[in-house]
């Protein structure tokens, strides 16, 4: 039985005691994160920077997959674009307002090199990129790009619901285009501002690229178990086939093998170079505890989600793949904490300060989630006039040399034999 019939033929899920969760979440991990500001501020900036990168994973994350979908002319993701559409706009304003705390109140206890008085030389060559006024024409460039890209994809994709034919498409098409290009610059950009930069002396030509994978392979399990939900609730079922769960579930592991390969590369390279530079980053994250979330990334990030997701059957599994997302997002908490923490904790994991994170984390989805649910309320839940709905539905209209003897004989009698069909 396909994923879509054992869907389709379950009762609806009762929502009603989840829509007080996003206020719920904000006031929770406001209190708890006010708590731990009021005990240590230069620890809250760590934390709150470490909710920052993580929720920007799911927008950043939403966006490459909409950039997807119209690159390749895909059809079995229409039915996810609309809600993906709507997570990735939230990259404006919403996660530049969560950003200016950063760039206002932390960045002098985030990134040492703001507070340096005489520049070294690895500062130097940064120049201008690593100064007061690169860090802030640099960040609102890349809040811009993403602006104007989320703007003009979700515009055209709402607007194409009413206005039908082919010029949303090439509009869309056309933001796809250059987007690919501007979202790879303004992603590696921004992770090299706000992540790397707080260790300035580190070089590493991969790390755009380790963020990205991270990101899009979180955000599969989040698009998948939003997909679910839909489904179960018969918003999606019409526009939804049994191969698209599998897709996605073979998206996921996909990109489980691609941050593996990522990770290890920049590893491998830095630690084959042997040089005094590159190889401090990976030395200090073996110390105390670190190594031991060194071990929870390489097998909890890589091993258990990659054998997990071997067998074709466990795709279109709700409850397994549910769980498998909730462990990915765990994973990807250890992963950021694995580039963010030992700034500060030079001998091992915080785990005292875990809750803090926690909350930071819970304060930001609470937003993230309650404007996200306005931005769904407020059009359709997958793009009506698409013009490979047909195609995401699962129905296919034969052309005229597909059809059998007895049909063609038919499609003949209707127009006067063959010969009139001929002389048509």
């Amino acid at each position: 039985m396909s994923a879509q019939n054992k869907s389709a033929k379950l009762p609806p899920l009762d929502l009603s005691k989840w829509r007080k969760v996003p206020a719920l979440l904000i006031g929770v991990g406001l209190v708890i994160a006010v708590i731990g500001a009021a005990f240590n501020i230069k620890q809250f900036a760590f934390s709150y920077l470490l909710a920052f990168m993580f929720c920007l994973s799911i927008c950043l994350g939403s966006l490459f997959l909409v950039l997807a979908h119209h690159l390749f002319d895909a059809g079995w993701s229409v039915a996810t674009r609309r809600f993906c559409e709507h997570i990735a706009s939230l990259l404006f304003p919403v996660m530049f307002i969560l950003w200016l705390p950063i760039g206002l109140f932390f960045r002098k206890t985030l990134y040492s090199w703001m507070t340096v008085a005489v520049p070294d030389e690895a500062l130097k060559a940064k120049n201008p990129l690593f100064t007061q006024a690169g860090f802030w024409v640099v960040s609102i460039g890349i809040f811009a790009v993403w602006w104007i890209l989320t703007r003009g994809l979700r515009s055209w994709s709402i607007k194409q619901d009413t206005m039908g034919g082919s010029l949303p498409t090439y509009k869309m098409r056309t933001y796809a285009y250059w987007g690919i290009f501007a979202f790879a610059v303004t992603l590696t950009l921004g992770v090299f501002m706000w992540m790397k930069a707080m260790e300035y002396h580190w070089f590493s030509t991969m790390y755009g690229v380790y963020y990205f994978a991270a990101s899009v392979w979180m955000t599969l399990g989040l698009v998948y178990v939003i997909t679910m939900v839909l489904d179960r609730q018969g918003v999606l079922t019409e526009v939804l086939h049994e191969h698209q769960f599998y897709f996605i579930g073979s998206l996921m592991f996909a990109f489980t093998v691609f941050y593996a390969y990522i990770h290890f590369a920049q590893y491998f390279i830095i630690w084959n170079g042997n040089i005094p530079e590159e190889t401090f980053w990976y030395i200090e994250r073996e110390h105390g505890t670190w190594f031991l979330i060194g071990m929870i990334i390489i097998f909890g990030h890589f091993f258990a989600p990659f054998l997990g997701l071997l067998r074709i059957d466990v795709k279109s599994s709700f409850p397994y793949m549910t769980a498998m997302a909730c462990w990915m997002w765990l994973m990807h908490y250890f992963d950021i904490s694995f580039n963010i923490h030992p700034v500060d904790h030079h001998n091992g994991f915080p785990w005292l300060w875990m809750p803090v994170d926690l909350a930071c984390i819970a304060f930001m989805v609470g937003i993230l989630a309650m404007v996200f649910l306005k931005k769904y309320a407020s059009a359709a839940p997958y793009p009506l006039k698409d013009p490979r709905l047909i195609e995401a539905m699962g129905h296919y209209h034969p052309v005229p040399t597909q059809l059998s003897g007895g049909e063609l004989d038919q499609a003949d009698n209707l127009h006067g034999g063959p010969e009139a069909g001929h002389s048509h």
